[in-house]
């Protein structure tokens, strides 16, 4: 008698081989047909790095939404690669409009405010660490490596861009990375803008020298927060209308985590509504050429992402 798969509890919900279930409350064999093609791609991708035939490595870098770099995302000591990401319309590191990482104190932890100064945006208290490792190099920690982060307000809006706040640069920073390959940054949990899970973006760069050129970006990404983390923060007055707009979205449906549901993208949260910490880890094949960081649309417009 055939097993029936057993999906994973994850906690952003039942999951299986790494892709949260389009259909929760049904088996793994009556997703669909499009979470069974993502599981089909998923097992090509498994068995070309295995060398398990030519032909089954081709396929799979043929299918849509796949590229050449996806056969080393699992390459080293089991780590998966951080997807890539879109940095949206509202990066501001140059690549569309302004760019922040020529202002000299851009480097720093605490990012609540402005880098020349100002009151310190208001949002429940977050303190957010990544840890960068190197796939090329067996997952070692990437020691000295810049990771430019950034993210909206409580009120959804992007210092540099958005109505109002065009010339603040608060919700912006840079920090290096230490031995651990680590870094902090002190914030606020972001807002849920229309259209967009929660998230904050990041690129990480191979040093400090290198981040006035968007170009030289070793990877592009973005975390994602748990849904029980935002239904108790959205409670609050500073979040007015981020409930409502994360009511008409999930994980699975979001335009950037959606193709597995932010599973490798899904920050480790802890605390309460009176401060957070968050972690993620971020290995990085750094001897791959990243496929996100494109902004789409010109300066201020596009979707947000």
């Amino acid at each position: 008698m055939a097993r029936i798969p057993a999906p994973e509890p994850t906690p952003a919900g039942p999951a299986y081989e790494g892709r949260l279930l389009d259909r929760p409350e049904e088996e793994v064999v009556d997703q669909g047909i499009a979470f069974d093609l993502r599981t089909l791609v998923s097992r090509r991708r498994a068995l070309s790095l295995l060398g398990l035939g030519a032909g089954t490595a081709v396929l799979a870098a043929c299918t849509p939404g796949t590229d050449a770099t996806s056969a080393s995302s699992t390459a080293s000591g089991g780590l998966t690669e951080i997807p890539d990401e879109t940095a949206g319309p509202y990066p501001g590191d140059g690549s569309n409009g302004p760019d922040v990482l020529e202002e000299s104190g851009i480097v720093r932890r605490d990012i609540r405010s402005s880098v020349a100064g100002g009151d310190p945006v208001p949002g429940v208290p977050l303190d957010f660490t990544f840890t960068v490792l190197d796939m090329a190099n067996s997952g070692a920690p990437l020691v000295g490596a810049a990771v430019y982060a950034w993210h909206c307000s409580a009120d959804g809006l992007y210092s540099m861009y958005s109505d109002g706040v065009t010339e603040e640069t608060w919700l912006r920073g840079v920090q290096v990375t230490d031995d651990d390959g680590a870094v902090t940054f002190t914030s606020v949990v972001p807002g849920c803008y229309a259209g967009r899970w929660t998230h904050i973006h990041f690129e990480v760069y191979p040093s400090v020298d290198d981040i006035e050129d968007s170009t030289k970006a070793i990877a592009t990404s973005q975390m994602a927060f748990p849904q029980n983390v935002l239904d108790a923060t959205y409670a609050l007055p500073d979040y007015d209308g981020s409930a409502a707009n994360l009511a008409q979205l999930t994980l699975a449906t979001d335009n950037v985590f959606g193709d597995d549901g932010g599973v490798h993208q899904l920050g480790t949260v802890k605390g309460g509504t009176d401060g957070y910490t968050a972690s993620l880890t971020v290995p990085i094949d750094t001897a791959t050429t990243p496929s996100g960081g494109d902004a789409p649309g010109g300066p201020g417009g596009g979707r947000p992402s």
